[in-house]
């Protein structure tokens, strides 16, 4: 009796290796995690290009909102979606110290102005320095959340000289705004919004402080069974990307339109930012380290990570 169940579980088994196999070499939906401020994507989502694109291989497209980076990648490595939208630099290294599976597919190049701390126009308040003490609101896991910590890393203040608000953008918005707390760290398209809409002063940006790259990723299973797909969605993206630059008037009116923002607060949030999709390198992982050695030693990460160790997505030979 325990042969024939031994034979019949190895025969179950195998049976289920070639069905993953099959569904592996022949997909048939590739689903998106995005945020609101997901400016190439909303633009892709928008035209339809990408679906258009992918259908020589036979792909369709779904498209997935979350709030804020950190579900994305939960997301991602429960298996949920398959590839994220342009997420902060932060959002890989705690995705990483969660021991999450995901690998690197593209780069958004610098665009440190397109993220800084605000206080509101009356504020007292005039460096970063004046923040020890202060209740700031901040997205968990955010670039701004690194920017928040590298501000005050260059004041000599730990991390624990400020009281941290975990906030949503929309949150931290309403916080600022209703004086409950002091500063907010915020990113484009937000932080123009709330410029223009509540004459919120910055009080230090990201120059010096913190490159803010951007980064698409993909599941490692998805990125090894699905390289051609991901070809198509780099493509498509760097061409997005060279189109905004390109016709920052256009973009800003079909952003506009998605955002519910003013089109001359769109163009001032997409001025800050690069926008110039590129593969990524070990090299250019370079402050991925650095971002993630300063969490630990805040003890802001559960354990330590080596930010080397992530896929890199290679396009397939021709």
């Amino acid at each position: 009796m325990s042969h024939r169940i031994t034979r019949f579980l190895a025969c179950l088994l195998g049976c289920l290796s070639l069905a993953g196999a099959a569904a592996a070499a022949e997909p048939s939906a590739l689903r998106i995690g995005y945020q609101k401020s997901s400016t190439l994507i909303a633009l892709l989502r928008r035209n339809g290009d990408l679906e258009k694109a992918l259908e020589p291989l036979k792909v369709t497209v779904s498209w997935h909102e979350f709030t804020s980076g950190l579900p994305i990648m939960e997301a991602l490595n429960a298996g949920s979606i398959d590839v994220s939208a342009d997420v902060a630099d932060t959002v890989p290294v705690f995705a990483q110290a969660a021991q999450a599976r995901i690998t690197y597919l593209a780069e958004e190049t610098p665009s440190p102005t397109a993220q800084a701390i605000l206080v509101p126009a009356d504020s007292p308040l005039r460096s970063v320095a004046d923040l020890k003490g202060r209740k700031v609101a901040v997205t968990k896991g955010a670039g701004s959340h690194y920017l928040l910590l590298a501000a005050l890393g260059s004041e000599s203040l730990p991390f624990k000289s400020i009281a941290p608000a975990y906030l949503t953008p929309a949150d931290g918005r309403s916080a600022l705004a209703s004086g409950s707390v002091d500063a907010w760290v915020a990113w484009d398209p937000f932080l123009s919004a709330a410029q223009a809409q509540t004459g919120a002063r910055i009080l230090r940006d990201g120059t010096g402080l913190s490159l803010y790259k951007r980064y698409y990723l993909a599941s490692d299973a998805y990125a090894g069974a699905h390289p051609d797909v991901l070809s198509v969605v780099f493509e498509k993206l760097r061409e997005t990307g060279a189109w905004v630059k390109a016709n920052p008037d256009a973009a800003a009116a079909e952003l506009s339109k998605l955002w519910k923002i003013e089109p001359e607060i769109v163009r001032q949030a997409n001025d800050r930012r690069s926008y110039r999709v590129e593969r990524v390198t070990r090299e250019g992982l370079a402050e991925q380290q650095k971002i993630a050695d300063a969490f630990r030693a805040e003890g802001l990460l559960p354990r330590a990570v080596d930010t080397s160790a992530l896929g890199l997505w290679e396009p397939p030979a021709r």
